[in-house]
């Protein structure tokens, strides 16, 4: 069987991110893992650790037991605002995308929204949702997806090999339909590109530390 990239122009261009959460807050990201891709080719990588926001900044064992990051990991990392302004940087405006991108998309809005900043303008669309349009398979979660479109063997759940599943996918996946960008993927799909909507909520003047519930935060990847 040929590439299916061979049949790729210049112009499968997008960004890849995944997140990892301390918590079950949407705020509390403690990781972040990026990959830009240039004409259906990664151009570009990038992973930072996060310091949540107060309030937000309680790990819970269940989400270290999925990740392995625990408090110390952070202790010295910039924060959601210091690093924000680099995320931005990175994607250059591309569409973000993400397996189950609405818990992605979530937490840049919840980090934003904990910390009082503006959201940028960001558009995402869901690479698990483009996987079921695409592939038959008895489960959709990342490895599996991934591993339908020729990426195996990487680390689940560390947020820069999440994120370059995730680039698989979308690329494998615009060879398989035979389109040449993501938004020709998301038509011939019928999956979404949507904007990222900033929460509703202001930050609170005082910061206690939410009321964490003991059930796991549902990870669809």
């Amino acid at each position: 069987m040929s590439d299916p990239r061979a049949t790729i122009e210049d112009v499968l261009n997008f960004t890849a991110i995944d997140f990892e959460t301390a918590n079950n807050s949407p705020a509390s990201a403690c990781s972040v893992g990026l990959v830009k891709v240039r004409g259906g080719r990664v151009v570009e990588r990038a992973s930072w650790f996060i310091r949540p926001p107060a309030g937000h900044d309680a790990f819970l064992e269940w989400n270290t037991r999925i990740h392995g990051i625990v408090e110390s990991d952070v202790t010295h990392a910039k924060t959601w605002e210091q690093q924000y302004p680099d995320l931005v940087a990175f994607a250059e405006g591309d569409v973000l995308v993400a397996h189950n991108a609405r818990f992605d998309m979530g937490v840049i809005a919840g980090g934003c929204a904990a910390t009082g900043i503006d959201i940028a303008e960001h558009h995402s669309m869901c690479s698990l949702a483009v996987a079921r349009k695409t592939y038959t398979l008895d489960s959709y979660r990342l490895p599996v997806a991934a591993t339908a479109a020729g990426f195996s063997g990487f680390q689940h759940h560390d947020a820069a090999a999440d994120a370059e599943a995730c680039a698989a996918i979308v690329v494998h996946a615009a060879g398989f339909h035979g389109v040449p960008t993501v938004e020709a993927l998301g038509a011939v799909t019928r999956v979404t590109i949507n904007p990222v909507r900033a929460r509703v909520e202001k930050p609170k003047t005082t910061t206690p530390q939410p009321r964490l519930s003991r059930r796991p935060m549902v990870f669809s990847d």
